[in-house]
């Protein structure tokens, strides 16, 4: 019996949501973010466009949208972007075209977006936003993560290092807060919150005429 319940859970229309993670360079929502979409086939990367060149091994329109400036201009003026900001020297933006379409049908996208983004998305359509910050552990073993990656100068770490104290300055507009001290329990924890999301009564759009069916 409770397999057959199972079952038509499962099957109720729901509303998509959009689930945002947020963290400071180093803190772990890229490595979160990839295990999430690993582990669970229904949430799909929203995938941003940046005017920023491909770094080795990136793939235009897997990893990123790459454009040039006046491509990422003309984006802008059309008001075709969700949200953008000036990350690093370079313009990042999320398309919002193809995504509001696909929460109708029961889509989730995962965002992997800094909070002036998330401020952005939030305003535009905040019903469906679900937001989750990442903190690390402290802020010596966060410059420890960054300088293991030996991919940046000391200058660069420096300054990833300040970006990441006026990050965690905003953690308390976030829904959510996880502290990634360690990875599987982080990852196991967004989870929980994505599931928990997922049911909330005013997303699952298929409750009312299921319930009316009940009640009949």
């Amino acid at each position: 019996m409770a397999e057959s319940t199972d079952k038509q859970e499962d099957a109720l229309a729901r509303r998509g949501l959009m689930f945002i993670l947020s963290s400071p360079s180093g803190a772990g929502k890229t490595t979160i973010s990839r295990m999430l979409l690993e582990a669970d086939p229904a949430i799909k990367l929203s995938v941003s466009v940046t005017t920023r060149p491909p770094r080795p091994g990136e793939k235009d329109g897997v990893d990123y949208y790459f454009v040039d400036d006046a491509t990422f201009d003309r984006m802008v003026e059309e008001d075709d972007f969700y949200e953008w900001a000036h990350v690093f020297g370079h313009r990042y933006g999320t398309p919002k075209g193809r995504i509001r379409n696909a929460l109708k049908e029961g889509q989730d996208f995962l965002f992997d977006i800094d909070w002036q983004g998330t401020q952005q998305l939030k305003q535009k359509d905040d019903q469906d936003v679900v937001t989750v910050f990442i903190l690390p552990p402290s802020l010596a073993e966060l410059r420890q993560r960054l300088e293991a990656r030996a991919q940046d100068s000391a200058e660069v770490i420096d300054s990833r290092m300040e970006r990441a104290r006026g990050e965690i300055s905003h953690w308390a507009e976030y829904d959510y807060v996880v502290i990634n001290d360690d990875v599987q329990a982080c990852f196991a924890k967004v989870r929980e919150v994505l599931d928990a999301e997922r049911m909330r009564r005013t997303r699952q759009t298929g409750l009312i005429p299921f319930v009316r069916e009940l009640m009949a």
